[in-house]
C-alpha cells in the first residue's frame, strides 16, 4: 500500500477539527440532560455519526486531485441551483423556513452544501478571468454569481444562511485582486443598509421619541425626494465624467451617491420584507432588555451562562442555563453558551486556540496555493469558517444580532458539519497538490 500521502498529510488541521468536532459531541450531549440528570435527547448519537462519517469524506476528499472537479463545476453550481428552486416549492417547512429535504426524520439542508459549491463556481470563474483587463465586468458577473444561490435561499426564506454567501464572496473577490474601489462599494452598500433598516426600529421601539435626521427614514414621501435627490447627484456626476474624462472627482461623488441612494431603497424593502421576530432581533440586539421575556429571553440567558462559567467553569455537566432548559437551541445555535458555562474562560480560550489554528492554517495554505484555482478554494473556505465563528460567538455574547448561524465543528446538524468537513478535505487537497502529490 502506498503511505506516501502521510508525508503530505495535514495534520495540523486534522486534529484541530477532530478536536473540535469532540468538543461538540460533549456539549450536545451535555445539552440532552435535564434539571433531574436524565438524558432525553439522542442527538448526540446523531452528531457522533455525522462527524465519523464526515471524517471520511473530509480523508476522502483531500486524496481527490481538486483540479480534476474544473470541467464539472457549472454543471455542479446549475444543478445546486435546480435543488435550491426545488426546495423552495417542495421543501420540508422547519423553523419559519421552507429549507429541508428528506423523507421521515432524515433531511438534508441544500443551502449548506450550496456554499461548497458556490466557492468551486466562484473560484473556477475568477481563475479562468485572471488575465482579463475588464476588472468590472469580472466583479459584476462574480457579484451574479453570488446573487443567484443568495436570491434563493432568501426565498425560502433563510437570511442567517444567506448572509454566509456575502463574506465568501468578499474574500474571494478581494485575494483574487479585484479592486477595492469596488468591493467597498458592496460591502459599504450592505452596511448602510442595515443602519438605514435598524434606525426607524431603533426610535419605534428603544427611543420612543421622534429623531429629526430619522425622519426621512419613517416618512415615505422624505425618503422618496432624497432617493430622487441622491440619485440624480450621481447621473449627473456620471455624466460629469463623461464629458469631463480625467477628473475624478465626478467618479468619487457619483461612487458615493450611488452607495447612499440603494442603502436608501434596499433598506425601505427590507423594512416591508423582514418579519416581525426578525424585526425583534433587530430591537433585542440594540436593548435585550426590550422584551426580557420574549425576544430579549434568548440573549440574557444565553451572556447569563458565559458570564457564570467563571475562569474555570462549573465543571462538565454541571451547567444550570441549559439544564433548566432556560437556553433555547442549546444544542445548535447557543452551544458555546453551554461550553462556557461549564468549562469557563479556559475551555472558550482553548476553543479559540483551535480555531485560531485552523484560521492561520488555511491562511498558510493561500499564501502556498500551487494555482489561482486553489487559491480562490482556500480564500473562500476562510472567508466562510471566519464569518461563523465571529457571528455565532458575537451573537451568543451579545455582540451580534441572533441570525441562527451555527458554530461550525461544534453545533448539531449534519448539513453544517458535513459541509465544514467537505471544506477543511478541500484546503487538504489544495496543501498537498503544492508538493506534487
Amino acid at each position: 500500500m502506498n503511505f506516501k500521502f502521510l508525508q503530505f498529510f495535514d495534520f495540523i488541521l486534522f486534529f484541530c477539527v477532530a478536536a473540535l468536532v469532540t468538543f461538540g459531541i460533549l456539549f450536545i450531549y451535555s445539552s440532552g440532560i435535564n434539571s433531574d440528570g436524565e438524558n432525553v435527547s439522542s442527538e448526540y448519537l446523531k452528531q457522533i455519526i455525522w462527524g465519523g462519517s464526515g471524517m471520511l469524506m473530509m480523508l476522502g476528499i483531500s486524496l481527490l486531485d481538486y483540479r480534476r472537479f474544473n470541467r464539472y463545476i457549472p454543471h455542479f453550481f446549475a444543478g445546486a441551483c435546480a435543488v435550491l428552486i426545488f426546495t423552495k416549492f417542495f421543501g420540508r417547512y422547519v423553523n419559519g423556513a421552507r429549507s429541508w429535504l428528506g423523507i421521515g426524520p432524515f433531511g438534508i439542508q441544500p443551502s449548506e452544501f450550496t456554499k461548497v459549491v458556490f466557492i468551486l463556481f466562484l473560484a473556477w470563474y475568477l481563475d479562468k478571468t485572471k488575465k482579463t483587463q475588464d476588472q468590472r465586468k469580472r466583479f459584476i458577473v462574480s457579484l451574479g454569481i453570488m446573487f443567484i444561490p443568495m436570491g434563493l435561499i432568501l426565498a425560502q426564506p433563510d437570511l442567517g444562511t444567506s448572509l454566509v454567501y456575502f463574506p465568501i464572496f468578499l474574500a474571494m473577490t478581494f485575494i483574487a485582486g479585484i479592486p477595492v474601489r469596488y468591493i467597498l462599494f458592496i460591502f459599504l452598500g450592505g452596511m448602510m443598509t442595515i443602519i438605514f433598516t435598524v434606525l426607524p426600529i431603533w426610535e419605534s421601539q428603544i427611543a420612543h421619541h421622534s429623531v429629526i435626521f430619522i425622519r426621512v427614514l419613517t416618512n415615505t414621501t422624505l425618503r422618496l425626494i432624497l432617493i430622487f435627490a441622491t440619485g440624480s447627484i450621481g447621473v449627473l456626476s456620471m455624466l460629469g465624467m463623461f464629458f469631463y474624462r480625467h477628473n475624478k472627482y465626478f467618479y468619487w461623488i457619483s461612487y458615493f451617491a450611488a452607495i447612499f441612494c440603494g442603502a436608501l431603497i434596499f433598506s425601505y424593502c427590507a423594512g416591508k420584507v423582514l418579519k416581525e421576530y426578525q424585526v425583534m432581533r433587530l430591537i433585542v440586539f440594540i436593548d435585550p432588555y426590550a422584551d426580557p421575556r420574549g425576544a430579549g429571553w434568548n440573549i440574557i440567558q444565553s451572556k447569563t451562562a458565559i458570564g457564570s462559567g467563571n475562569l474555570f467553569g462549573r465543571g462538565y455537566l454541571q451547567g444550570t442555563q441549559s439544564h433548566y432548559r432556560f437556553l433555547p437551541e442549546q444544542s445548535t445555535d447557543f452551544i458555546f453558551s453551554i461550553l462556557s458555562e461549564e468549562l469557563g474562560f479556559v475551555g472558550c480560550m482553548t476553543v479559540f486556540a483551535l480555531y485560531f489554528l485552523i484560521f492561520m492554517r488555511t491562511i498558510f495554505i493561500i499564501k502556498n496555493a500551487s494555482n489561482t484555482f486553489g487559491l480562490m478554494i482556500a480564500s473562500g473556505v476562510l472567508g466562510m469558517f471566519v464569518f461563523h465563528f465571529l457571528v455565532n460567538v458575537g451573537m451568543v455574547m451579545g455582540i451580534m444580532p441572533i441570525t441562527g448561524i451555527p458554530l461550525l465543528f461544534l453545533s448539531y446538524g449534519g448539513s453544517s458539519l458535513w459541509t465544514a468537513m467537505i471544506c477543511v478535505g478541500l484546503l487538504m487537497s489544495v496543501s498537498s497538490r503544492k508538493f506534487g502529490f
